[in-house]
């Protein structure tokens, strides 16, 4: 099984301080401080998943920093993860475990394993990292956020959890990449203010100064979480690199529970900005000539579509429908639950859009979905994408086990990029989902069999079955029916599948007629396959205990294998 050693923080060595670490204060059997030492740079929490998160008050010159929880070790260190530490900032930490359970807490683990540094490398081994999807250098990631392009580079940031690799402490991670495949740590984008935690949202380009920070200043809109959810502003006037809060935030607000994701964009057709954002189970429609103000304009999906769950992280854009002229918007709403095979999912509606209400072309009852796998959820796209492209990128999980993954310092990944459009079958009009044309790229040597990364192309000439394998016994059985016009993806018996009931499945796309060419893409910890065309996508997890290795085709289909360059 590969090891991969994960460099984070651009950081060469863990370096460690002689006698570095830390004295604690106890006052209770679940309370204790921590003063935290000038001259070093990083604290290295020790995190314990199976425990209980405490509750840990940051606290510079008696007034309150920040707030964070994370599962401090009480028994031993799963992995670590690093604060960066500030002079004179006290930790005043509570712990919600039962002491007659975890016995005394000075005997707790972490107070010999924490300690500071000078720099940070992660030395966990994982060999489900992946090696060209997105991740993050460590924690917890969810939703694509704030995504957007500008001088040559594509920025995505992310739903994160730098205190550890589940669901809390939500930021704004940030990456970018030249070319959608290697991607760069950047500094975190927003992080938590008294307004409440970072929730989802979207980043534009400025380019005319319509909200008076600079011409071509980033402005991200974004949802601040406490008791309720609003709408909050911020921008960056050095290409993001560093976000300023709006101090007018929040900029909307709203008397549901369930008001967030705003996406933004730029309409040509009526000169103004539109904001659609998810309200309960409907989509929200806004316009502002200045990214601050917003007018109420309408709402859209009341018994239109699935509405098994939450309608979540919209999007709304205008393309042409392959083979002709035509101009059609295509509304995403990204849904959980409520998907096809469970959990959480990609659905969208493709009708017209005059910058005030979207109206859907399809019959009320008609549910069209992105992706036919288990794993693909709160797609979005970039904004200012070159040559008028639409790629979008989704959180390649599902909610219903996406906290259970069986990896350690890092959990989840996205999915590669994918350019989306429209085309026409039989009397509808669906959304075409292709591989970015930077896959072509990353395209290397042609090899015998699959590997840990891998590109697989596929000439059908009718029903086939792709059988990917390795000496373990784990296999993911790919099945193309051409009479019933169908494409499954097996995954049951394809390595650890124990961590939740709901993951081991067969999940089953239609082919909106005759596949000739499969394009299935291989990494460490997934499998995503593409009708060429673009008329079907199917995303699904797979955790092999090794790579797959050996490659099975029943039927009249002849295989290429291309390694996938870093």
């Amino acid at each position: 099984m590969k090891i991969h050693a994960i460099t984070l923080l651009a950081a060469a060595t863990l370096s460690l301080s002689a006698g570095a670490q830390v004295t604690p204060q106890f006052l209770s059997e679940r309370h204790a401080m921590l003063r935290v030492e000038n001259d070093k740079k990083l604290l290295l929490l020790p995190i314990e998943e199976k425990q209980e998160n405490a509750h840990i008050r940051v606290v510079k010159d008696n007034q309150l920093i920040t707030t964070l929880n994370c599962r401090l070790a009480i028994d031993k260190v799963d992995y670590y993860v690093p604060y960066a530490t500030s002079e004179g900032e006290l930790f005043d930490i509570a712990f919600a475990a039962n002491p007659r359970a975890t016995g005394s807490i000075k005997g707790f683990t972490c107070w010999s394993k924490m300690h500071y540094a000078d720099a940070f490398t992660e030395t966990v081994a994982d060999a489900y990292r992946p090696a060209y999807h997105h991740t993050p250098a460590y924690g917890w990631m969810n939703d694509p956020n704030g995504m957007y392009y500008k001088d040559g580079r594509w920025h995505l940031c992310f739903q994160w959890n730098p205190y550890a690799s589940y669901w809390e402490n939500l930021s704004w991670g940030h990456s970018s990449s030249a070319d959608l495949i290697h991607w760069t740590p950047e500094p975190t984008a927003i992080t938590p203010d008294a307004l409440g935690t970072i929730f989802s949202g979207s980043a534009v380009v400025d380019k005319t100064n319509s909200a008076g920070f600079g011409k071509d200043a980033i402005i991200a809109l974004y949802t601040s979480a406490r008791e309720r959810q609003t709408q909050s502003l911020a921008y960056s006037t050095d290409g993001g690199q560093t976000f300023q809060k709006y101090s007018g935030n929040p900029i909307l607000t709203a008397d549901i529970p369930d008001f967030r994701d705003p996406k933004v964009f730029w309409n040509d057709d009526i000169q103004r900005w539109n904001l659609i954002l998810a309200s309960g189970q409907e989509m929200w429609i806004y316009s502002s000539s200045n990214l601050k103000d917003w007018r109420y304009e309408s709402a859209f999906g009341r018994a239109y579509g699935n509405h098994g769950g939450v309608w979540e992280c919209p999007d709304l854009m205008k393309m042409k429908v392959a083979g002709s002229n035509e101009e059609k918007w295509m509304l995403i709403c990204n849904i959980n639950p409520g998907g096809p095979f469970g959990g959480s999912a990609t659905q969208y509606f493709v009708g017209s859009f005059d910058g005030h209400e979207f109206k859907c072309e399809s019959a009320p009852e008609v549910t069209k979905w992105m992706d036919y796998g288990k794993d693909h959820y709160a797609t979005v796209t970039f904004d200012n994408a070159p040559d008028g492209r639409h790629v979008a990128i989704a959180w390649m999980s599902n909610w219903q086990y996406a906290n259970q993954l069986p990896t350690l310092q890092y959990r989840s990944a996205n999915s590669i990029a994918r350019d989306l459009g429209l085309y026409s079958y039989n009397g509808e009009t669906y959304c075409s989902v292709k591989p970015a044309k930077e896959m072509d790229a990353a395209r290397g040597k042609q090899i015998d069999n699959p590997s840990a990364r891998c590109e697989i192309v596929v000439t059908l000439k009718g029903d086939a079955q792709i059988t990917l394998r390795n000496t373990k016994g784990e296999r993911v059985t790919l099945t193309y029916d051409e009479a019933e016009g169908t494409f499954d993806m097996d995954r049951r018996r394809s390595g650890n599948v124990a961590f939740s009931d709901a993951f081991p499945c067969v999940t089953t796309a239609p082919t909106n007629g005759q596949l000739r060419q499969l394009r299935i893409f291989v990494d460490n910890s997934s499998i995503e396959a593409f009708d060429a065309d673009g008329k079907m996508a199917m995303t699904n997890l797979v955790f092999p205990t090794e790579p797959y290795n050996r490659i099975q085709i029943k039927g009249k289909a002849k295989a290429k294998i291309y390694q996938i360059s870093r």
